[in-house]
């Protein structure tokens, strides 16, 4: 009981350190489900990537990439509304009937919003949904289209396959293209719950991004979108990641068809850890894999099913949770109203709870 007392109490600690370094790559600074598996195995089985003509690509999607405007209402000294710009973030055109992807941190907050089209055209857009947790929106414009893309099979994704990211940097470098490679698949950052976006199943590339690059398209070779452009690490050189394109299919479709997506809840709080080797064998844990959690919602379905503060959770329905299987990409497998068999460590000992899962609110 006093190692796990010792490791419940490290957690605050290692989550913010699991934060530093690691920013969204936002419209803030300028004046950013449901997870797929881990790609480790599946490079095995995909076919050979094409070879990648960049001017060719970039001629084809161009046009249907946009530079995306987020303005705020505000209340001047006189109690008249004054429309500010918040900032601007990158998206590109999905369908005929004028749907955008991007991310939710370049819409969030905004009142009125505006795209850019490579020619320089400004056009008013709405908003469609946005989703905190997988950090992707939908906003709509009407009118004529200049082009869409389509969105591509991120499982397919090879590591050292050519990609291209067109965005608008800084806000002002509008339709930047960036050429490099892909630079690792399932990459998982579960400690990054923080108020905000889980980023779990992110694709790493070198094609260089910054600020307001956030929302905007990975391409392959044949032209589709393989990834949305979501953060960066600034004290890195080369580490950028994108959220897969089949996350980002689902979650868009959710949005589009009802304005929102729904996330089953277990009921615990963090800070988070993933348990690994590493976290393992600085605490003396007797399980190299898991998930840990610092509360339970007193009023949620953990607690309802005898789960406690400082179990760490091993599974969900017998699938452990380890480098290949987040806890998030196991629970967003599932419904809100399903029961699912939660194992955890309590102490040296093992138990399972069926636990059915919470919805979670759509603030």
């Amino acid at each position: 009981m006093e190692r796990r007392g010792t490791f419940a109490g490290a957690l605050r600690g290692l989550a913010v350190i699991g934060l530093i370094g690691m920013v969204a790559l936002a419209l803030l600074g300028t004046a950013g489900l449901r997870p797929g598996r881990s790609g480790a195995a599946r490079q095995t089985t995909a076919q050979p990537p094409q070879a990648m003509d960049a001017v060719a690509v970039v001629e084809r999607v161009a046009p249907a990439v946009v530079t995306v405007i987020n303005r705020q209402r505000v209340e001047n000294l006189f109690g008249q509304d004054d429309i500010q710009r918040r900032g601007v973030g990158t998206g590109f055109i999905i369908d005929d009937a004028g749907h955008i992807v991007t991310n939710w941190h370049v819409v969030n907050g905004g009142n009125d919003f505006e795209v850019v089209f490579v020619d320089g055209e400004e056009r008013p857009a709405q908003l469609v949904g946005a989703d905190q947790l997988s950090d992707l929106a939908v906003v709509r414009i009407e009118g004529v289209l200049p082009a869409s893309v389509p969105l591509g099979d991120s499982d397919t994704l090879r590591v050292g396959q050519p990609v291209l990211a067109i965005g608008s940097p800084l806000g002002e470098f509008t339709n930047t293209v960036t050429q490099g490679i892909v630079s690792a698949i399932g990459r998982d950052f579960p400690e990054q719950l923080t108020q905000q976006s889980i980023y779990t199943d992110l694709v790493q590339h070198d094609a260089a991004i910054n600020p307001g690059n956030s929302g905007g398209p990975l391409f392959n070779a044949a032209g589709e979108v393989v990834g949305v452009n979501t953060l960066g690490i600034p004290e890195g050189q080369g580490l950028f990641f994108a959220i897969p394109s089949n996350t980002v299919r689902e979650i868009t479709t959710a949005l589009i068809e009802d304005g929102r997506v729904r996330y089953p809840v277990l009921g615990i709080e963090g800070p988070f850890i993933s348990i690994n080797e590493q976290t393992a064998s600085q605490y003396d844990l007797p399980v190299d894999h898991g998930f840990a959690f610092t509360n339970v919602d007193p009023e949620g379905p953990a607690a309802a099913a005898g789960i406690e503060p400082g179990d760490i959770i091993l599974a969900i329905n017998g699938t452990p949770i380890d480098e290949r299987n987040s806890f998030f990409e196991l629970l967003f497998e599932h419904e809100p109203g399903e029961t699912v068999q939660v194992t955890v460590l309590r102490g040296d000992e093992e138990q399972t709870f069926d636990v059915t899962l919470g919805e979670r609110a759509s603030e």
